[in-house]
């Protein structure tokens, strides 16, 4: 998946849940009572004993306390604070992507770039070439790409193309290299957004079990297996094995 899609896909998802926040609570609860009556289960949310506060001498009358039903009592403790945590967990987890969009925006598709004037499209490539700067040296040069830029929107074909597309359509012409580049660096960021607490504590577990149960030499081989899989893909294997074979067999002299 691209960045471009990721980003509509949770701007999408966002305004989902304001919309189910409002409007899905009645929905929830006939799917739930069908789901409950389905188990044999009471739908019925269980009344609280109310708590009478207790009365000063110097109170005049009597004022309930306020209180409210058992199902309100469970749209606002349980579910409007559900709906909020996960809009609040995208919300954050993809907080980056914003950031994304603003650097390589007008780099998504065909149409995004042919919306932009050439003062925007400048800008736009003197932001990317700032931010892609590492001290003296940057990755991509503002002004080559803008010209670059300009000359594609001229070529490019008429139908909207994506990220994806521009880039094969670059390669196959062999044509701007520094928009080759920015493409590049655009189709290479990370869509996923896992826990890297979670995902360094496994590899530290598989790391560990490997290395407690073969040498760190073997490892090494695995691991380089598995980085060039396609290249093992094409090997054979049954050469392979009487090639080792041929090398490793002891020999035996008989007189």
């Amino acid at each position: 998946m691209q960045i471009s899609v990721a980003i509509a896909e949770v701007k999408g998802l966002i305004a989902w849940l304001d919309k189910f926040r409002e409007t899905g609570f009645t929905d929830a609860i006939i799917t739930a009572k069908e789901i409950a009556a389905a188990l044999d289960v009471d739908p019925v949310f269980p009344e609280k004993r109310q708590i009478q506060r207790k009365r000063f001498f110097d109170e005049s009358g009597s004022k309930p306390s306020p209180s409210s039903s058992s199902e309100e009592s469970f749209r606002l403790h349980y579910f409007l604070y559900i709906i909020d945590q996960a809009k609040g967990s995208l919300n954050r987890r993809f907080e980056q992507y914003q950031r994304y969009d603003d650097i390589f925006g007008f780099l998504f598709t065909s149409e995004t770039l042919n919306s932009l004037n050439d003062n925007d499209l400048k800008a736009a490539c003197i932001h990317l070439e700032t931010v892609l700067r590492y001290g003296e040296s940057s990755d991509v040069d503002g002004e080559d790409m803008f010209r670059e830029l300009k000359l594609l929107r001229e070529i490019l074909p008429k139908q909207k193309m994506t990220a994806s597309d521009i880039l094969n359509f670059l390669l196959e012409r062999n044509t701007c290299p520094v928009v080759r580049l920015a493409y590049r660096i655009l189709l290479t960021v990370p869509v996923t957004v896992a826990s890297a607490e979670r995902s360094f504590s496994k590899l530290k577990l598989l790391k560990s079990y490997l290395r407690s149960t073969m040498s760190q030499e073997r490892l090494n081989g695995l691991a380089l297996i598995s980085i060039e899989n396609e290249y093992l893909g094409k090997i054979n294997c049954d050469k392979l094995i009487d090639q080792f074979a041929g090398k490793k067999a002891r020999r035996w002299i008989f007189k």
